[in-house]
């Protein structure tokens, strides 16, 4: 697909090797380590430097401050090239989510894993949330605070997007989780306030953790802090009789 030109997507790529996208995911962290290994390089097409301009003033301003005709000038191409790709803010924003946070992957890691015990996946659902946040030296924390803030919002411009990708998680997640408290691994309470119970600590930390760096002093290893929190709501959510 490459040596024809294309830049094909995650999706495209499962579909023409005749696997899941879990599956991709289990052998490749991201689309760009595909490419790593191949020691390709393409050059970015309209679409994808259009997503990565957005991405750098989302992260920095927020959804509400994207202009597209601004967002059009710093990715280099014509009004009518983004309008084309993109229709609107919502498109954008909705593109921006799925290429780029962590929801996709937690979804396919459900959908792969879901048998395997909270002690397993729990931590590593909370260390692949850490890796796509900060993914090769990168920060997203600025598109993960804007996304959390367009879910409480629910503007016009991005309450399509954001019901679809909270939806996709929360649903994988839920469902987990009802079936681990039926089963006896997890203590029973409303999947919705345990599923709060696990995000929270995470988020706070991912947001906190630069911060924390520079005017605390305060160096910790990224994944193994997120591991360690998840572990600390597995132990917490053991039934009572399986606690020590």
């Amino acid at each position: 697909m490459l040596a024809g030109g294309a830049s094909p997507t995650v999706d495209q790529l499962a579909r023409a090797a005749g696997v899941s996208r879990a599956s991709f995911y289990r052998v490749f962290q991201s689309r760009e380590e595909l490419l790593r290994a191949l020691d390709v390089t393409p050059e970015p097409d309209a679409s994808e430097r259009i997503l990565a301009a957005a991405l750098d003033q989302v992260g920095a301003q927020g959804l509400a401050a994207l202009s597209m005709d601004g967002l059009a000038v710093r990715a280099g191409v014509s009004r009518a090239t983004l309008y084309r790709l993109f229709p609107g803010k919502a498109a954008v924003f909705s593109a921006l989510v799925y290429r780029y946070s962590p929801l996709e992957r937690v979804i396919a890691m459900i959908g792969a894993a879901g048998r395997q015990p909270p002690e397993v996946l729990m931590p590593e659902i909370a260390r692949t949330v850490f890796r796509v946040v900060y993914a090769e030296g990168a920060d997203r924390t600025g598109l993960l605070r804007a996304f959390f803030y367009e879910v409480t919002r629910l503007a016009p411009e991005s309450e399509d997007a954001a019901r679809e990708a909270v939806g996709g998680v929360v649903g994988a997640l839920t469902l987990y989780m009802t079936t681990q408290m039926a089963e006896g691994r997890l203590r029973p309470m409303h999947p919705l306030l345990a599923l709060q119970s696990f995000v929270g600590p995470i988020f706070f930390h991912l947001m906190t953790r630069r911060a924390a760096e520079r005017v605390l002093g305060v160096d910790l290893d990224g994944e193994q802090a997120v591991t360690e929190l998840a572990e600390t709501w597995v132990r917490a959510m053991r039934p009572e009789e399986a606690k020590p």
